[in-house]
């Protein structure tokens, strides 16, 4: 069910890097296979790692980590596409993603608490600036299970749909996000961003010199047009 081993952490934080320094790719879809998305932590790997001590463990905590970060850090919209189940290490892929797109029967939860455990991959930091502290705390320390819906209305997801039309609505979302100008999403996308972790002022002087910039340099230029003759063709 994808469980998160050394190598999978190391390989997706290498792949999200790769690709999203890509100029040739303008939108990044991270799906799991088999019909599940990820079941969080490889308990085998946990365990033979424990055993060799504190460093050890790290070597999977951390290249995790590299790669929830990873996201946030390429300059291109990254996808988490999620069907069946989404467990522990799978959700807090999830929480990391810029736009998460779920199956409506998906299977969802932050079961560490389950197993006596701790999460390890950034539910304790995410989850609150996501869901809020109260739903935050209910989700970990109940260990509960969410549907897809339910994660769309917690605001942890943006779309779900039902399971017969799961693939092509991620196809399709992403094609479009793909087809836009590269130029305004990754602006967007980093202006989003930066806005999370400063002041609203800060925020909008950022935005309003990201628009004078953009417009300035010519690459609004076609959309303005267009919204142009649409009005008038409108009016005519």
């Amino acid at each position: 069910m994808n469980a998160i081993d050394v190598e999978l952490a190391t390989n997706l934080a290498r792949a999200i890097d790769e690709l999203g320094h890509d100029p040739a790719v303008n939108v990044i879809v991270v799906s799991g296979s088999g019909g599940n998305f990820c079941a969080g932590g490889d308990f085998d790997e946990v365990q033979r790692l424990r055993g060799e001590g504190s460093s050890a463990l790290l070597t999977l905590f951390a290249p995790f980590r590299a790669a929830c970060e990873a996201i946030a850090a390429v300059e291109v919209p990254v996808i988490v596409a999620v069907e069946g189940v989404a467990a522990a290490g799978g959700f807090e892929l999830m929480q990391a993603a810029d736009i998460v797109l779920v199956s409506h029967d998906a299977r969802i939860s932050d079961n560490h608490v389950k197993f006596g455990m701790v999460p390890g991959g950034g539910s304790t930091a995410r989850l609150p600036r996501i869901v809020g502290r109260q739903q935050a705390l209910g989700l970990l320390l109940s260990g509960d299970r969410i549907s897809g819906l339910e994660a769309v209305w917690l605001g942890l997801a943006y779309r779900s749909y039902p399971p017969h039309e799961f693939d092509n609505g991620v196809r399709q979302f992403a094609q479009q996000l793909a087809s836009r100008s590269r130029e305004a999403v990754t602006t967007i996308k980093r202006l989003v961003n930066s806005a999370q972790d400063g002041a609203l002022s800060d925020a909008l002087d950022a935005e309003m010199d990201a628009v004078v910039r953009h417009i300035s340099e010519g690459r609004g230029s076609a959309g303005i047009e267009q919204f142009t003759n649409r009005e008038q063709g409108a009016r005519a």
